[in-house]
């Protein structure tokens, strides 16, 4: 039997992370990081009467804390383009299920995801949606997240770019 107050306090985290996320609040998002995060999105293929469907070789990224801080310095000059007007967003966050705790310190937790964007003035949305895998350390008596793989439910995406934090 999973702890409560072990449950709300993880869930808040996570939802403190898309709060940053939805507000553009990269730097601080940062923070909610290890030094040594791991952070990944397979591809998904599909493979005709297969139950595994994701190419663990292939990826859309695989980044290291110094490439996320390049993603989110980047975001912050006039060469994010892609990101100019910047777009509205929303991470929705649910099933929010810790697998395992080991030692108190570690938590290896899956949710569901659900991304939305709204660019200019484009009638058009784009979104993203899936599972997410994380490993969620407590470093100092605060929760940072440590490994976070992305499991996209499509196997083609239907977004103009992966440029977004999931």
């Amino acid at each position: 039997m999973m702890d409560y107050k072990t449950q709300i306090e993880i869930e808040q985290f996570l939802y403190k992370e898309v709060y940053y996320l939805d507000h553009r609040k990269y730097k601080e998002w940062l923070t909610m990081l290890t030094d040594d995060i791991i952070y990944k999105m397979p591809m998904r293929i599909t493979v005709e009467n297969k139950r595994k469907n994701i190419h663990k070789d292939m990826k859309y990224f695989e980044d290291t804390r110094k490439d996320l801080e390049m993603k989110v310095e980047r975001l912050y000059t006039k060469f994010a383009w892609v990101d100019n007007p910047a777009p509205r967003q929303r991470h929705f966050i649910s099933n929010v299920v810790i697998d395992s705790i080991v030692n108190g310190d570690e938590y290896y937790v899956t949710s569901y995801f659900h991304f939305k964007r709204s660019r200019s003035d484009d009638p058009e949305t784009e979104e993203m949606f899936g599972e997410r895998k994380d490993k969620i350390v407590r470093e100092n008596g605060e929760l940072k997240l440590a490994e976070r793989t992305i499991y996209p439910d499509q196997s083609v995406l239907t977004v103009m770019n992966i440029s977004m934090f999931l």
